[in-house]
């Protein structure tokens, strides 16, 4: 039962021979199969996924987003781009969003070349990598630098499929094959399974967006009707490739990529792909949420005042925000909406007098301030005498807007 309902995997259970479990796991797996790259803290998960559209049910792994380096960059480039991948990251509604790692492409088309490349990136970063070489040599040399840390290798085709295998055992890395349709695609899979190699992911190079559009749209589907489970794995969208740059970034994340290569991008532009990103793989059926509890904001004494919000994450982070930059000292008491907004929540009855109750006695606030003032949102607005009764505590009404709170404490401190 456990196995049926995907809280236990197959390989975990002892008492059944090879051929069932294999026949187990090919039923209960996720139809696009999950494939690791890199090791380590860095190391990204793609694929894995089990739904066509996002409000079935969620996406769950994010693609990762690669960050495009030649080999014919000088040894300081291709450093302080891998450096900047690595280190760059922000933070929005409580998450850490970042980059995943880098591609080195073997433009010199020498072996050697390409070697020194990717030992310039092993040397400042423990980055998951792509290798794209065209001839096998080449990227021989950059798997002797990074062989043991599942560098995801580029790709084999109708003629070199064979020996790229060969190479893929040998490292235990994931592979990408290469088609110009599905059905070259099924093709190249089933070669590869032939061999015992997995974990492979697809590379149809489109030549423009609506084609890549189209394909996707088809391989996700193929995947997860099960109709064609030879194509049942993570697609790799090349978008240097494409001319198309920003448009096609958004592509990849929208239409079911989960490897994007991409040119170093500005900050604005990382900025803007990595919140598309986290808007598109946060569980529409799950908000994201902050623990309840009691907040001090700018170093609060006890005459603070105290102010009353939900725990939906992008409703706290607003409110955080707006009080930080006033440089405004106070409480904030979050209180558990099961991560509804103020608005949602007092429509559906998750946020009532007796919540506001519990959480002031469970977070000891009257142990933390001392006053009795409780303001809370404009949207809560009819539950303010309520609230006053159940509690005992003077009850405020603020703003139905952030960016007036600032303004309204200034004159309720006054």
């Amino acid at each position: 039962m456990k196995i049926a309902t995907g809280k236990a995997d197959v390989e975990h259970c002892l008492y059944i021979d090879d051929a069932t479990k294999k026949l187990l796991g090919a039923a209960t797996r996720p139809p696009i199969r999950l494939v690791k790259i890199g090791v380590g803290e860095r190391k990204v998960a793609v694929g894995g996924e089990v739904v066509q559209f996002r409000h079935e049910k969620t996406f769950y792994h994010p693609p990762a987003i690669m960050v495009n380096i030649s080999d014919t960059w000088s040894i300081e480039n291709i450093q302080e781009v891998a450096k900047r991948v690595e280190k760059q990251f922000f933070t929005r509604v409580g998450q850490d969003l970042f980059l995943n790692g880098v591609a080195i492409r073997n433009d010199s088309h020498s072996p050697e070349q390409f070697g020194t490349a990717v030992a310039a990136v092993e040397a400042c970063s423990s980055l998951p990598e792509v290798l794209i070489a065209g001839e096998l040599s080449s990227l021989e040399k950059g798997l002797a630098e990074c062989g043991n840390y599942r560098a995801l290798i580029h790709g084999a085709t109708e003629e070199t499929w064979k020996e790229m295998t060969t190479l893929t055992k040998k490292f235990g890395c994931p592979l990408t094959v290469k088609g110009q349709n599905i059905d070259e695609l099924a093709e190249m899979t089933e070669l590869c399974i032939a061999e015992g190699i997995e974990n492979l992911v697809l590379d149809f190079n489109p030549s423009s967006l609506g084609e890549f559009i189209n394909t996707s749209t088809k391989i996700r589907k193929a995947a997860i009707q099960r109709t064609l489970p030879a194509v049942g794995y993570p697609i790799l969208l090349d978008t240097t490739r494409s001319g198309f740059g920003d448009a096609a970034n958004a592509l990849g994340v929208l239409k079911y990529a989960s490897v994007i290569i991409t040119n170093p991008l500005s900050y604005p532009k990382t900025h803007s792909l990595l919140t598309l990103r986290q808007n598109i793989y946060t569980d529409p059926q799950k908000p994201i949420q902050v623990t309840p509890g009691i907040y001090r904001v700018n170093n609060p004494g006890k005459d603070a005042p105290l102010l009353l919000t939900v725990n939906f994450s992008l409703t706290y982070f607003t409110v955080l925000g707006y009080l930080e930059s006033a440089n405004i000292s106070s409480f904030l008491l979050i209180v558990d909406t099961e991560g509804l907004s103020v608005l949602t929540a007092v429509a559906a009855g998750k946020l009532n007098e007796f919540l506001v109750k519990d959480s002031l006695k469970k977070y000891g606030v009257a142990e933390v301030i001392n006053h009795r003032t409780l303001i809370i949102p404009g949207y809560a607005a009819p539950l303010s005498g309520k609230i006053q009764d159940e509690t005992g505590w003077q009850v405020k009404v603020g703003p139905r807007d952030a960016a007036e709170i600032a303004e309204f404490l200034d004159k309720e401190l006054k």
